[in-house]
């Protein structure tokens, strides 16, 4: 059962869209959440081969060392929000051990299907702007790689705060667009341009290397750091920190107060 949290979330602040509308994949920004589900259904089968070329193979490291910094441990329980096929949710596994638990919750069936098809944790599908859990049911929260797809991210903290304990961690891995003219174009050349097409060389599926043109124009578009982490502290989120890898990878990072 959804418990109600309005008495133990902080007051609502307006609407927070991680970036503005981008008309060329969906014509009205409340189309945004169906465009997204379908599109991840539809590649969730490339998903990780693309993602293995794009991070040159060092992303399952990446993640494990995210995580640890934020202070994952062995024994905690875990919400994985917007799990995809599991990259997150393994790393977290291997953290807690028996005495853990990891939880991964996803919009798309199609990436959940894929992530139970190499983890066996339990799964919901979900959003992160309403999570069917209880208040104060983790000790850790993660979610990688996926502010940029959240309808209202001022939303979805007040959730992610909701369900942690007091004292409980928020880790949200981001990529963000380098400041420097010189840095962005690199990124951009990368993201938008070379890893699409190799895309359609590794993909079964057409929309692939689609779905890698959109995440750069979500990178370029979205919301700076700062505002990031004014809407962790506006959420409730106590030490609320950005730790950035390469100038790129950010580690966003806060306790539950």
């Amino acid at each position: 059962m959804t418990a109600d949290f309005r008495a133990t979330s902080p007051p609502r602040s307006p609407a927070l869209p991680p970036h503005r509308p981008l008309p060329g994949y969906y014509a009205r920004g409340q189309n945004k959440s169906g465009f997204l589900k379908d599109i991840f259904d539809r590649t969730a089968c490339d998903y990780e081969r693309v993602e293995r070329v794009m991070a040159l193979g060092t992303g399952r490291w990446y993640r494990r060392q995210a995580l640890l910094r934020a202070g994952l441990n062995a024994g905690m329980n875990v919400l994985d929000v917007a799990a995809g096929t599991g990259m997150v949710a393994r790393e977290a596994v291997t953290i807690v051990g028996n005495s853990g638990r990891v939880i991964g919750l996803d919009p798309s069936g199609g990436m959940l299907a894929e992530l139970l098809g190499h983890l066996s944790i339990p799964v919901l599908r979900g959003t992160g702007e309403r999570l069917p859990f209880a208040d104060a049911s983790f000790d850790f929260l993660s979610m990688g790689y996926a502010l940029r797809h959240l309808s209202d991210v001022s939303a979805a903290l007040r959730e992610f705060r909701r369900v942690l304990r007091p004292g409980g961690t928020v880790c949200l891995l981001e990529i963000t667009a380098p400041q420097g003219k010189i840095g962005r174009a690199m990124l951009r050349g990368y993201l938008r341009g070379l890893v699409p097409c190799l895309t359609r060389l590794a993909a079964r599926n057409a929309d692939s290397h689609r779905l890698w043109q959109y995440y750069w124009e979500t990178i370029d578009a979205c919301i700076p750091p700062a505002r990031v982490l004014d809407a962790m502290r506006d959420a409730g989120f106590d030490a609320a920190q950005r730790h950035a890898e390469l100038g790129v990878f950010s580690e966003y990072t806060g306790r539950r107060k």
